[in-house]
Protein backbone atom coordinates (compact mmCIF):
# COMPACT_ATOMS: atom_id res chain seq x y z
CA UNK A 1 0.00 0.00 0.00
CA UNK A 2 1.21 3.28 -0.52
CA UNK A 3 1.37 5.72 1.56
CA UNK A 4 -0.33 9.29 1.38
CA UNK A 5 0.52 12.64 2.43
CA UNK A 6 -2.51 15.06 3.35
CA UNK A 7 -3.15 18.84 4.21
CA UNK A 8 -6.19 19.82 6.25
CA UNK A 9 -7.10 23.33 5.97
CA UNK A 10 -9.19 25.54 7.82
CA UNK A 11 -12.31 24.66 6.00
CA UNK A 12 -11.69 20.83 6.79
CA UNK A 13 -10.54 20.21 3.18
CA UNK A 14 -8.37 17.54 2.91
CA UNK A 15 -5.61 17.85 0.42
CA UNK A 16 -3.08 15.62 -0.91
CA UNK A 17 0.80 17.52 -0.71
CA UNK A 18 3.06 18.22 -3.91
CA UNK A 19 6.07 17.87 -2.39
CA UNK A 20 8.10 21.24 -2.14
CA UNK A 21 11.57 21.66 -3.98
CA UNK A 22 13.90 21.27 -0.88
CA UNK A 23 16.68 23.49 -1.41
CA UNK A 24 17.51 23.23 2.66
CA UNK A 25 20.95 21.39 3.06
CA UNK A 26 19.91 18.36 4.77
CA UNK A 27 22.47 15.63 6.72
CA UNK A 28 22.83 12.94 4.13
CA UNK A 29 22.85 8.96 6.45
CA UNK A 30 21.24 8.05 9.76
CA UNK A 31 19.06 10.39 10.28
CA UNK A 32 18.72 10.89 14.09
CA UNK A 33 16.03 12.49 16.17
CA UNK A 34 19.02 15.52 16.93
CA UNK A 35 19.55 16.49 13.51
CA UNK A 36 15.18 16.43 12.46
CA UNK A 37 15.15 19.08 15.38
CA UNK A 38 17.60 21.34 14.31
CA UNK A 39 16.16 20.94 10.45
CA UNK A 40 12.95 21.69 12.27
CA UNK A 41 14.32 25.00 13.56
CA UNK A 42 16.00 26.09 10.01
CA UNK A 43 12.55 25.70 8.57
CA UNK A 44 10.60 27.79 11.28
CA UNK A 45 12.88 30.62 10.45
CA UNK A 46 13.05 30.00 6.99
CA UNK A 47 9.32 30.21 6.43
CA UNK A 48 6.47 32.21 7.98
CA UNK A 49 3.45 30.36 6.42
CA UNK A 50 2.36 27.49 8.61
CA UNK A 51 1.54 26.07 5.26
CA UNK A 52 4.74 26.33 3.65
CA UNK A 53 6.48 25.38 7.23
CA UNK A 54 3.94 22.31 7.12
CA UNK A 55 5.04 21.24 3.46
CA UNK A 56 8.11 21.23 4.29
CA UNK A 57 8.22 19.74 7.72
CA UNK A 58 6.51 16.65 6.48
CA UNK A 59 8.94 14.96 4.25
CA UNK A 60 11.70 15.60 7.22
CA UNK A 61 8.87 13.13 9.52
CA UNK A 62 8.84 10.74 7.27
CA UNK A 63 12.62 10.33 6.97
CA UNK A 64 12.88 10.30 10.53
CA UNK A 65 10.68 7.51 10.80
CA UNK A 66 12.08 5.61 8.20
CA UNK A 67 15.35 5.99 9.37
CA UNK A 68 15.11 5.59 13.37
CA UNK A 69 13.31 2.67 14.01
CA UNK A 70 13.33 2.82 17.67
CA UNK A 71 10.72 5.51 16.96
CA UNK A 72 8.38 2.58 16.11
CA UNK A 73 8.42 1.17 19.65
CA UNK A 74 8.38 4.55 21.68
CA UNK A 75 4.68 4.57 23.13
CA UNK A 76 2.87 4.25 26.81
CA UNK A 77 -0.34 1.93 26.38
CA UNK A 78 -3.27 3.80 26.96
CA UNK A 79 -4.44 4.68 29.81
CA UNK A 80 -7.67 1.90 30.11
CA UNK A 81 -9.73 4.71 31.76
CA UNK A 82 -9.16 7.81 29.69
CA UNK A 83 -8.54 5.22 26.43
CA UNK A 84 -4.88 7.00 25.14
CA UNK A 85 -1.86 8.21 26.38
CA UNK A 86 1.00 10.51 25.40
CA UNK A 87 4.38 10.29 25.55
CA UNK A 88 6.75 13.35 25.21
CA UNK A 89 10.04 12.23 22.94
CA UNK A 90 11.49 16.02 23.30
CA UNK A 91 11.31 19.07 25.37
CA UNK A 92 13.11 21.77 25.96
CA UNK A 93 11.97 25.36 27.78
CA UNK A 94 11.72 28.21 25.18
CA UNK A 95 11.66 25.72 22.09
CA UNK A 96 8.83 26.09 20.16
CA UNK A 97 7.45 22.83 19.75
CA UNK A 98 6.19 19.48 20.48
CA UNK A 99 7.13 15.92 19.87
CA UNK A 100 5.33 13.08 21.31
CA UNK A 101 4.01 9.71 20.22
CA UNK A 102 0.11 9.45 21.13
CA UNK A 103 -1.31 6.17 21.84
CA UNK A 104 -5.15 5.17 21.41
CA UNK A 105 -7.28 1.92 22.16
CA UNK A 106 -9.46 0.41 19.72
CA UNK A 107 -13.14 2.19 19.18
CA UNK A 108 -12.05 5.23 21.54
CA UNK A 109 -12.97 8.74 19.95
CA UNK A 110 -11.33 12.15 20.48
CA UNK A 111 -13.22 15.49 21.25
CA UNK A 112 -13.93 17.67 18.37
CA UNK A 113 -11.86 19.90 18.34
CA UNK A 114 -8.57 22.24 17.04
CA UNK A 115 -4.84 22.58 17.66
CA UNK A 116 -4.19 26.40 17.78
CA UNK A 117 -1.24 25.81 15.91
CA UNK A 118 0.31 23.85 12.69
CA UNK A 119 0.78 19.77 13.71
CA UNK A 120 1.85 17.11 11.66
CA UNK A 121 0.46 13.33 12.48
CA UNK A 122 2.09 10.52 10.94
CA UNK A 123 0.23 7.05 12.05
CA UNK A 124 2.67 4.07 12.82
CA UNK A 125 0.55 1.31 13.36
CA UNK A 126 -3.10 0.53 13.46
CA UNK A 127 -6.01 2.44 12.02
CA UNK A 128 -7.46 5.98 12.46
CA UNK A 129 -10.13 7.79 10.97
CA UNK A 130 -10.25 11.83 11.08
CA UNK A 131 -13.56 13.13 10.73
CA UNK A 132 -13.10 16.75 9.51
CA UNK A 133 -15.15 20.12 10.38
CA UNK A 134 -15.49 23.57 9.48
CA UNK A 135 -16.56 26.56 11.21
CA UNK A 136 -20.47 27.95 10.65
CA UNK A 137 -20.23 30.93 12.31
CA UNK A 138 -18.18 32.60 15.56
CA UNK A 139 -20.23 30.99 18.18
CA UNK A 140 -18.73 27.81 17.70
CA UNK A 141 -21.50 26.41 15.26
CA UNK A 142 -19.40 23.40 12.98
CA UNK A 143 -20.24 21.47 9.79
CA UNK A 144 -19.14 18.15 9.17
CA UNK A 145 -17.24 17.92 5.97
CA UNK A 146 -15.69 14.69 5.41
CA UNK A 147 -13.51 11.95 6.82
CA UNK A 148 -10.32 10.28 6.16
CA UNK A 149 -8.89 7.03 7.02
CA UNK A 150 -5.28 7.14 7.55
CA UNK A 151 -3.40 3.54 7.83
CA UNK A 152 0.61 3.14 8.76
CA UNK A 153 2.99 5.43 6.80
CA UNK A 154 -0.04 8.19 5.94
CA UNK A 155 0.85 11.25 7.15
CA UNK A 156 -1.90 14.25 7.58
CA UNK A 157 -1.07 18.32 8.29
CA UNK A 158 -3.23 20.17 10.09
CA UNK A 159 -3.70 23.96 9.75
CA UNK A 160 -3.97 25.74 13.18
CA UNK A 161 -7.72 26.33 12.74
CA UNK A 162 -8.22 22.87 11.12
CA UNK A 163 -10.91 20.99 13.07
CA UNK A 164 -11.13 17.54 13.41
CA UNK A 165 -11.15 14.64 16.10
CA UNK A 166 -9.92 11.22 15.68
CA UNK A 167 -11.12 7.59 16.41
CA UNK A 168 -9.02 4.59 16.71
CA UNK A 169 -10.33 1.47 13.89
CA UNK A 170 -9.68 -2.20 14.48
CA UNK A 171 -8.93 -4.50 17.28
CA UNK A 172 -5.38 -3.09 17.91
CA UNK A 173 -4.17 0.29 19.90
CA UNK A 174 -3.35 3.58 17.46
CA UNK A 175 0.21 4.58 17.28
CA UNK A 176 0.79 7.58 16.19
CA UNK A 177 4.63 10.35 15.86
CA UNK A 178 2.58 13.55 16.54
CA UNK A 179 4.27 17.54 16.06
CA UNK A 180 2.80 20.84 16.85
CA UNK A 181 4.55 24.11 16.79
CA UNK A 182 3.72 26.42 19.37
CA UNK A 183 -0.36 26.61 21.05
CA UNK A 184 -1.97 29.73 21.34
CA UNK A 185 -4.14 28.15 24.23
CA UNK A 186 -6.63 30.93 23.65
CA UNK A 187 -7.77 29.74 20.65
CA UNK A 188 -8.02 26.30 21.55
CA UNK A 189 -11.02 25.01 21.78
CA UNK A 190 -13.23 21.77 22.20
CA UNK A 191 -16.66 21.77 20.24
CA UNK A 192 -20.30 20.41 20.60
CA UNK A 193 -21.87 20.87 17.31
CA UNK A 194 -24.97 20.08 18.28
CA UNK A 195 -25.64 22.86 21.04
CA UNK A 196 -23.42 25.14 18.70
CA UNK A 197 -20.80 25.69 21.19
CA UNK A 198 -16.62 25.59 21.54
CA UNK A 199 -14.92 26.02 25.00
CA UNK A 200 -10.88 26.42 25.74
CA UNK A 201 -9.20 23.70 26.50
Amino acid sequence: MVSQDWLVTEEGKCEAWEELADDLELSTGQYRLYRFLTDLEDILYKFQSDRQRLQAIYPLVRRLLTSSEWLQGEYLEPDSETGWSVLTLYDEPDFPLTVQTVAWLPARVSPIHNHATWGVVALISGEEKNTLWRRTDNNGGIEKVGEIILTPGDIISLMPDAIHHVEALGEEPTISFNLYGETNYEQRFEFDPVAGTAKNF
